[in-house]
């Protein structure tokens, strides 16, 4: 089987092509043909070496594939079935807790850049109902992180205003889940030809965030305030979030595309009585709800460049112009 390896160092030229011999799944096992991944942020951080991983691994956090093989005992899953990956492999329900968080696939266990894997069972929840594993691909990481921040974490009802910054996946999938349960989206963007894109989806108002410095202040001035807010950028967004919030808003801390590290302006939290949740993904009982809720809707995640496995490399690269929208994609 082909899969792609991380060797040691830093940079995308440490990406490589290998061969591996294909693995027997056993007692509660399954094996999975995977066809397709997407590129998460996260990924970038451990293809680039930011996050250390250990010297050949398997990296990718997203897959969609079937099951071409099951172990004894495994009565959940069957030949032919149609899965795809989780996050967090051990987190299945319930709060996370340290011990379910620590399997992180594609950082410190194997992801699914490769065409074949032996996982145990629970590690795969069911793709949506006539998805595409291209589509499906898209959703274990991105799409989940949108869908515990607005509907487990947020509990979002028709009529809350939602904030989404820039148009990469999780943004994407954020908009699309608010106007499904009838939420009000502003959104922000550096691009002026992405801004017809974002209305055409949905958004009410979006602004150039490179022409207007002081975005979240003039939400707040617009509006009275967003009950929900997506930030993605660390330091170069959590301040205008801050601004952008209504009092007693959520703001949902899920992306450094800024930068670790920052300030803030702490008496801004105080007199907003703000609620800042940092989260990471979510369940596989998270997965399964959100894939319930896709099968119940005319849902398709919004795709931007495909490549094949073998062009991971050039798929990082593109996603590092940040020129896309939506999801970037390899299948296999």
């Amino acid at each position: 089987m082909k899969s792609i390896q991380l060797k040691a160092g830093e940079g995308l030229d440490k990406i490589t092509l290998v061969e591996q011999e294909i693995s027997n799944p056993a007692t509660g096992e399954i094996r999975v043909r995977w066809h397709a991944t997407s590129l998460n942020y996260h990924d970038y951080l451990v293809a680039k070496g930011v996050l250390s991983v250990p010297d050949g691994r398997i990296p990718m956090s997203d897959g969609a594939g079937v099951i071409d093989a099951v172990g004894t005992d495994v009565t959940r899953w069957k030949k032919g079935d149609k899965v795809m990956s989780l996050f967090f492999p051990n987190w299945q329900h319930g709060a996370p807790t340290v011990a379910t968080t620590q399997r992180i696939s594609g950082e410190t266990t194997d992801g699914y850049a490769t065409e074949y894997s032996v996982l145990p069972a629970n590690a795969v929840t069911a793709m949506p109902d006539d998805y595409t594993y291209v589509a499906a691909a898209t959703l274990p990481c991105a799409g989940l992180t949108a869908w515990r921040a607005l509907m487990v974490e947020g509990q979002l009802k028709p009529g809350d205003s939602v904030l989404i910054e820039g148009t990469g996946g999780m943004s994407i999938f954020a908009l699309q889940f608010a106007r499904m349960a009838g939420a009000q989206v502003f959104a922000t963007t550096g691009s002026n030809e992405k801004i017809d894109q974002l209305k055409a989806m949905g958004a009410t108002e979006v602004i150039n965030y490179k022409e207007d410095p002081k975005w979240g202040k003039t939400l707040f001035q617009k509006t009275g305030g967003i009950d929900h807010v997506l930030d993605v950028g660390g330091n170069a967004t959590m301040r205008q979030s801050i601004e952008a919030a209504k009092v007693y808003g959520k703001i949902y801390s899920i992306g450094i595309l800024g930068g670790p590290k920052g300030e803030i302006l702490f008496p801004k939290l105080f007199f907003k009585h703000l609620n800042i949740i940092g989260l990471a993904v979510g369940s596989a009982a998270m997965q399964e709800a959100m894939v319930k809720a896709i099968n119940a809707n005319d849902f398709q995640p919004v795709l931007d460049k495909n490549f094949g496995l073998e062009g991971l490399k050039d798929a990082f690269r593109y996603q590092e112009e940040g020129k896309h929208f939506g999801k970037i994609t390899l299948d296999y």
